[in-house]
């Protein structure tokens, strides 16, 4: 599953135990390109596979390994810091990305190849230098050395500002209010958050691996929404049906929502194709 989702998804499996006591969930997070490599690259079977960007299940999965997907929640992108970011006082939605760009300062994303959060940062720095007014934006924080840092994935950077070596770090919200890190909220026509903003958004795009070594994939700035399958040749496909079952029940929502993952109403590619027991959640 997508490292964004470690805490809820823990939480969400141990309240499934208690309907469930004999099933041993494991689970792995990673960025999300990454967690769909492991099961078609790599081979490791898995029962579920949640996404923090729905459309990489059908464009990475589809239709070999997979056929439907069902959405669950949403999110938006923040710039988390702690006190002791050089500027911390003083970074704002106004003037974080000068901030940024100021001489010492290090900022940190996730790779773009392996966590969608890596191509919504780009995305978020492209549509900043269009809403700020800030020609060249874009170029001016890509790649800079000793300032523009890049992990596997999201939350692989939260110990890094933790420890000093960052002093900002794009993140989802949820991340940062998890792990009680200050964050500046950026205004929603660049945080990829709001429907309304959607045609904006897509103004955005990122080149990313794609599903063969030499394959690329052309992501489009969109609303930040996390989607769930299981894989085809899952042997045990009822009690992965049960989880998600779980996971889109009042309960699972519930713990989203508290993890600063607001559920929204689940939408599916096709609901012919969706277990008979997860129907009656899409229109």
């Amino acid at each position: 599953h997508a490292g964004s989702l470690t805490l809820p998804l823990a939480q969400i499996s141990e309240e499934f135990n208690k309907l469930y006591p004999d099933v041993e969930i494991l689970s792995e997070g990673a960025g999300s390109q990454t967690t769909i490599h492991k099961h078609t690259e790599l081979g490791r079977e898995c029962g579920i596979i949640a996404s923090a960007d729905y459309t990489i299940i059908p464009q990475l999965m589809f239709p070999q390994y997979a056929d439907w997907y069902i959405t669950f929640a949403c999110n938006r992108m923040v710039i988390a810091y702690t006190d002791s970011s050089q500027f911390a006082d003083e970074v704002d939605k106004d003037n974080w990305y000068e901030i940024l760009q100021r001489e010492g300062v290090k900022y940190g994303r996730a790779d773009p190849d392996q966590d969608p959060c890596g191509y919504r940062t780009l995305m978020v720095w492209q549509l900043a230098e269009d809403f700020y007014n800030a020609p060249g934006l874009y170029g001016k924080l890509y790649g800079v050395e000793n300032k523009d840092i890049m992990r596997p994935k999201s939350v692989d950077l939260i110990a890094l500002l933790e420890s000093g070596d960052l002093d900002y770090a794009f993140e989802y919200s949820s991340v940062a209010a998890q792990h009680e890190l200050n964050f500046v909220d950026l205004p929603p026509q660049i945080d990829l958050s709001s429907e309304e903003f959607k045609d904006y958004y897509a103004r955005a795009e990122v080149k990313v691996k794609g599903k063969k070594p030499g394959e690329f994939l052309t992501k489009k700035g969109e609303p930040i929404v996390y989607g769930v399958t299981i894989p085809k040749n899952f042997p045990q496909q009822e009690i992965a049906i049960a989880w998600i079952d779980f996971l889109l029940s009042p309960e699972g929502r519930a713990i989203m929502e508290a993890n600063g993952q607001p559920p929204i109403t689940p939408a599916t590619n096709d609901k012919s194709k969706l277990p008979d027991r997860l129907k009656k959640y899409v229109e």
